[in-house]
């Protein structure tokens, strides 16, 4: 019993330790945001819902049995999301501004609102743990299930650009931890969406190794020849010449509706300079 606690505790703590490190990846984003003065080109979304979710988790917590390795880290993730978004609006547009409040407003105000009014006035005891343990997993398992929308960009765009390794190899070491948190602790809310994690970030860094390296197309260039001098034709001179050299004759009607030419002479020098001319181009 001792040594099941033991890796229990163990775990929990691996667990808070791996998603702590997940919760500073952004770092490096914000860094630039508050470098380059702007949050144009970020979208608030992804830290609206980890919000939501580190509330969520801590509602949870604090109606379950030994759940302080639960309160540590969401705890922990709740400041880390509060000062994530206070930063991305303290340099967003306008535009944005209305639109993460509006997120805030929808996800964590109205939505946990109305799921801890409900927990609270119609559920008690364990069944309110099992009520707000489905609605917890139900939502881990969504969020588990975004990054499938950057694993189809990725086959689509054979890049990896938008997947970095770090994340998705943190992301798969913390639903390790959690998922042996969760059974040793025979908790199915914690161990069940985490094996959902698991597969979808073992997906993300297969394909991470199969389009590390993208394929390069490589586009040769044509080599020009360089062309002397005396093999350069010059057609529009040479136009130029023909035309001036031929005598062009017009063409006038009988009375019975033929055409004839004034001068049948014309006509065969005409013949004459133009089949010249074909030679001599053919020569050059």
């Amino acid at each position: 019993m001792a040594l099941h606690l033991t890796w229990m505790f163990s775990f929990g703590l691996l667990g808070n330790l791996v998603s702590c490190l997940v919760c500073l990846a952004p770092l490096p984003t914000f860094y630039q945001i508050c470098k380059n003065k702007t949050s144009e080109g970020f979208q608030s979304i992804p830290y609206v819902i980890a919000l939501f979710s580190a509330m969520l988790w801590l509602f949870y917590a604090a109606f379950s049995e030994d759940a302080i390795l639960l309160i540590t880290i969401n705890t922990f993730a709740f400041f880390m999301e509060t000062g994530y978004i206070a930063v991305y609006l303290y340099y967003a547009t306008k535009k944005v501004k209305i639109l993460t409040f509006k997120l805030l407003l929808l996800f964590n105000i109205f939505g946990l609102g109305l799921i801890c009014s409900l927990a609270l006035f119609l559920t008690q005891g364990q069944k309110r743990v099992q009520v707000l343990g489905w609605i917890c997993m139900i939502f881990s398992l969504c969020v588990f299930a975004a990054p499938l929308f950057i694993v189809r960009k990725v086959i689509r765009t054979k890049s990896v650009e938008f997947m970095p390794f770090s994340l998705s190899f943190f992301l798969t070491l913390s639903a390790v931890m959690w998922f042996f948190y969760g059974y040793l602790k025979k908790d199915q809310f914690v161990a069940v969406p985490n094996i959902l994690g698991f597969l979808f970030g073992i997906i993300q860094m297969v394909l991470y190794v199969i389009y590390r390296n993208p394929k390069k197309i490589l586009v040769v260039e044509p080599i020009l020849e360089e062309l002397s001098h005396e093999h350069i034709v010059d057609i529009k001179k040479l136009g130029a010449a023909i035309c001036s050299e031929i005598n062009i004759a017009i063409p006038q009607l009988n009375d019975s509706g033929k055409d004839v030419f004034e001068d049948h002479q014309i006509a065969k020098e005409l013949t004459k300079q133009t089949q010249e001319t074909k030679n001599s181009t053919s020569k050059i």
